[in-house]
């Protein structure tokens, strides 16, 4: 690992932790991802497709073969006294019975919520639930989401983006919306502790996806029960919350990441728009299960 040097919006160099392929509401395969990365200069990757570990195979075997590094991880779903709330959980042991039964039942729910919605929406919008599983890249192994059905209003003529969709029918505030079924943060933090990998807040402090942020109290809460570290650098943390997460870090002991929440064409973020550094990095390897991919 080299040194690391910071500016305003973090690590000037190192690695991204918020990665989404084709097997969650990315639009790139996992190799693609790789190749991406490196071809920017990144120190490497972490890829986090939502409730699934369903594309570490495939990302595995492109960093294996580019020699480029890697960090196999999942963004959870999850609630924390009607704040949602989204962990990332990287270094886990995916054979863990806790990890395997969090993850049958968070997909299981997913889908019962998608049907719902999509049954709403097809009320007003000519959409099926085939077309919304004709925007999934890899069938049943994909997890399936808001994403998804925002593509095929796209296909389908209705909007011109996801991002369009998103502002629209697709809105958590629109009248088709259900909240995904979700455990709680604190259960993710435990299952994610006992499979032995590392939780991350995502994006706590983004406003665009919670008119109500996590607390302080609830933050220590979590870190009192085994929470990892706070994703900081994320282009939906504003300056003076970054101050903020940046001090609760230092007062409870927690690791400080960044990640682009990359989305391939499925958002305007940027690979590598904000990182983590190496030396968090190191931590992340150090405690978790599982061997970094290099």
């Amino acid at each position: 690992m080299t040194s690391d040097e910071y500016n305003d919006c973090g690590p000037v160099s190192g690695w991204d932790l918020h990665c989404h392929t084709v097997f969650s509401d990315g639009t790139k395969t996992p190799a693609e991802l790789v190749d991406l990365a490196k071809a920017n200069g990144l120190h490497g990757i972490a890829i986090t497709d939502h409730d699934t570990t369903a594309g570490w195979g495939d990302a595995q075997k492109a960093a294996e073969s580019r020699g480029f590094p890697l960090l196999r991880g999942s963004e959870i779903t999850a609630q924390d006294h009607r704040v949602s709330v989204h962990m990332l959980a990287y270094q886990y042991d995916p054979q863990d019975e806790g990890i395997v039964n969090l993850f049958s039942s968070t997909r299981a729910a997913r889908i019962e919520r998608a049907k719902h919605m999509v049954s709403r929406l097809s009320k007003d919008f000519p959409i099926t639930w085939n077309d919304v599983m004709n925007q999934t890249k890899k069938g049943d192994e994909t997890t399936v989401g808001r994403p998804h059905m925002a593509d095929a209003l796209v296909a389908a003529g209705f909007y011109h983006t996801r991002s369009e969709a998103f502002a629209g029918a697709i809105s958590s505030s629109s009248k088709y919306y259900i909240p995904t079924p979700s455990p709680s943060a604190l259960q993710v933090v435990e299952v994610v502790r006992q499979a032995g990998g590392v939780s991350v807040v995502a994006h706590p402090a983004d406003y665009s996806r919670n008119k109500v942020l996590l607390s302080d109290f609830q933050i220590r809460e979590l870190a009192a029960a085994g929470l990892g570290g706070l994703e900081v650098w994320h282009r939906g943390n504003g300056a003076e919350d970054r101050k903020r997460l940046l001090g609760l870090a230092r007062e409870l002991g927690l690791l400080v990441t960044g990640g682009s929440d990359w989305h391939g064409d499925g958002k305007p973020n940027k690979l590598g728009e904000n990182l983590t550094a190496d030396s968090v990095v190191a931590q992340i390897v150090q405690r978790g299960a599982i061997p970094l991919v290099s």
